[in-house]
């Protein structure tokens, strides 16, 4: 069955370490956009038949991402719900999340949610130390995280999720311990049974980024930990989160039993789906192989083209690092056709990110052994483990994960 992503890029504020395609928008924009959204939905049958590929029409997982979508109306709610249930047959018992910011979610858009089927909430806290929430931009406090916690669960809401950031400004190895704390008192409580725990990225798509780059002070950028630091915080969280009954089963991901997140399973383990609205993602399967793509990642991009479905400013579904990683360059369309050899990188690129890592038995031999050599000596390094048929990624090797990955995949490129 497929999964479905659908992008609502506007926030209430940008955060400094913000380096996704999201901003502030006028009730116009969020109208147009809503609008362009619903069109592109209803266009998704011609857009799998111009690439020839399979479009499963069943759905098991529907995820409303951002920015904070939490933000739209409950008109607005309705429409894109509509419009998915117009064209998909959406499962009675599927997962379907709605992304927010604690304190960013009207109490007639929560009940809206509920009604359309959300069973799923993520939520943004990222630290549970005041200082570091308002050092980039956030807009809550840890007391009111709790509260919007209990909040969503007393409200209806099955399962609720928590992303922290490890390297924010000002954080440190005795900060993080609070928020670990704050973490494993709702775990405790079995408020939460889901966490997502990601390392600050540093890089020159968000203004903290350019900050640190640049050797600046705005931002807060002087306060960033050093990588190792954060490095640190990280493997504390690797430790911590499985003792508190949230076990990790991806480098960022962390669940009580049977509480994954099944939708963000299906893109590492190559499952089919389509990503609608800003900067959204697809693959969808065609024969033996697949077709990547992705919308452009500007609003004025996305909106340009509002006759022709899902490409006005397609570009590649994988990331510019991945590509390199791959090997790969887009084409002239934005377009990558991904052939079977390269299904077969891709299910070391992406299952390697799985704690359960990757079994060799179900991947063709002759491309195994093009990798076994450098395999075998990222075990010896310390970076990967081999037992029992299935190769994996130790602490230190998730921590360095692209190198790893662009290690093996050099000796299988084409």
């Amino acid at each position: 069955m497929l999964g479905v992503y659908v992008s609502v890029p506007f926030c209430r504020a940008k955060c400094s370490f913000c380096n996704f395609a999201s901003g502030v928008g006028t009730a116009g924009s969020i109208e147009a956009y809503v609008a362009r959204l619903c069109a592109e939905i209803e266009a998704v049958g011609a857009t799998a038949a111009r690439l020839g590929a399979e479009l499963p029409r069943r759905v098991d997982t529907l995820y409303l991402g951002g920015g904070t979508p939490s933000l739209l109306t409950p008109a607005q709610l309705k429409a894109i719900f509509a419009a998915l249930r117009g064209v998909f047959a959406v499962e009675a018992a599927a997962e379907v999340t709605l992304e927010a910011a604690p304190g960013q979610i009207a109490g007639d858009v929560l009940e809206t949610a509920l009604r359309m089927g959300v069973n799923r909430v993520s939520l943004g806290v990222q630290s549970f130390v005041d200082a570091e929430s308002a050092a980039v931009g956030r807009l809550h406090t840890a007391r009111a995280c709790v509260a919007e916690v209990r909040r969503l669960r007393a409200a209806g809401v099955a399962r609720v999720g928590v992303d922290l950031i490890a390297g924010l400004p000002g954080q440190s190895a005795e900060s993080w311990e609070l928020s670990l704390d704050a973490l494993e008192a709702l775990v405790r409580e079995g408020m939460v049974d889901h966490a997502s725990v990601y390392m600050l990225e540093v890089d020159e798509d968000s203004r903290l980024g350019r900050e640190v780059l640049a050797g600046g002070q705005r931002f807060h950028a002087h306060g960033v930990p050093a990588e190792e630091i954060a490095a640190e915080l990280y493997a504390r969280a690797c430790m911590r989160l499985p003792a508190m009954g949230l076990a990790q089963y991806e480098i960022s991901n962390f669940a009580a039993a049977g509480r994954v997140s099944r939708h963000n399973l299906k893109y590492w383990q190559r499952r089919p789906y389509v990503g609608f609205g800003l900067d959204a993602h697809s693959m969808l399967r065609v024969g033996e192989g697949a077709v990547r793509w992705a919308n452009g990642d500007t609003l004025a991009e996305y909106m340009v083209d509002k006759d022709a479905g899902a490409f006005g400013g397609l570009r590649t579904g994988f990331s510019t690092t991945a590509l390199r990683v791959l090997g790969r360059d887009e084409n002239s369309e934005g377009i990558t056709k991904v052939d079977e050899r390269e299904a077969f990188e891709e299910t070391v690129f992406l299952g390697l990110r799985m704690s359960e890592g990757v079994s060799l038995a179900g991947l063709r031999r002759e491309w195994v052994r093009e990798f076994e050599a450098s395999a075998r000596e990222l075990v010896q390094a310390g970076l990967m483990t081999e037992s029992e048929g299935r190769w994996g990624l130790t602490l230190g090797g998730r921590l360095v994960s692209n190198e790893v990955f662009g290690r093996l995949l050099e000796t299988v490129a084409v």
